[in-house]
């Protein structure tokens, strides 16, 4: 990568702190294809359980929708992490329902995460080192370089709050239709609280960065970026 390039999809092409911000959430999330492919397999599997009530055919189902956008990415040589963001979930919560011989239990895996999540962005907060904060500075090879920055801790806090308040609604909704089992609600329930939520959720956040106005050459996390890009030219 030349250092050209690197410049061209760095910070450097962003005025403010909050842009870049807003364009790495983006990036991390694979967009909406992403956002789109982790409930496709749910979908399918919802759509063959209501239709035939085998459980066997609906994790079928699952599986071979996961595998057809894994390979559709492969063939357009996309990341590797996207392909795993479309079959990791779907192998976990089939592998449980085949175990357990519950259409229903497919969604636990879910279900905990979102709780995980919760409870681990809350804490995060609590604690004053928002998640945000670490996802970010993760991705630049440099997860504390923001800690230091009381206006950065601050913006992080917040986009950690929506987050947060996104993945409670997930567990708020699910659990009941879970411990009642009522799975075509849960399948309704994970589509429609999974990427339209998601991108509700970011249209937040998008409001919240749209509002901050910090120089991207004061951002310690535009720094680590800048860092992050000389080492890949090198």
């Amino acid at each position: 990568m030349t250092d050209t390039a690197a410049a061209a999809t760095g910070p450097k092409q962003f005025r403010y702190v909050e842009e870049w911000v807003r364009h790495e959430v983006g990036q991390a999330l694979g967009g909406p294809r992403g956002m789109l492919e982790g409930a496709l397999p749910f979908v399918a599997f919802t759509v063959s359980w209501v239709i035939g009530q085998d459980l066997l055919r609906a994790i079928i189902a699952a599986v071979v929708a996961a595998v057809v956008l894994a390979v559709a990415r492969l063939v357009q040589r996309q990341p590797i992490r996207y392909v795993l963001q479309a079959v990791v979930p779907t192998v976990i919560a089939v592998v449980v329902a085949a175990r357990t011989g519950r259409a229903e239990d497919a969604f636990v895996p879910g279900i905990l995460y979102n709780a995980a999540l919760a409870a681990l962005a809350i804490i995060t907060i609590a604690v004053r080192r928002p998640l945000f904060g670490f996802i970010i500075g993760a991705a630049l090879g440099d997860a504390l370089s923001w800690a230091g920055d009381k206006g950065l801790v601050r913006m992080m806090t917040k986009l950690t709050a929506v987050m947060a308040a996104s993945y409670t609604i997930r567990v708020v909704v699910q659990l009941p239709l879970y411990l009642a089992d009522q799975v075509l609600l849960l399948g309704i329930a994970k589509v429609a609280l999974g990427w339209p939520l998601l991108i509700a959720a970011l249209a937040v956040i998008g409001l919240l960065l749209s509002r901050g106005r910090t120089p991207i050459e004061d951002s310690p996390l535009a720094q680590a970026a800048l860092r992050k890009q000389e080492d890949n030219a090198h």
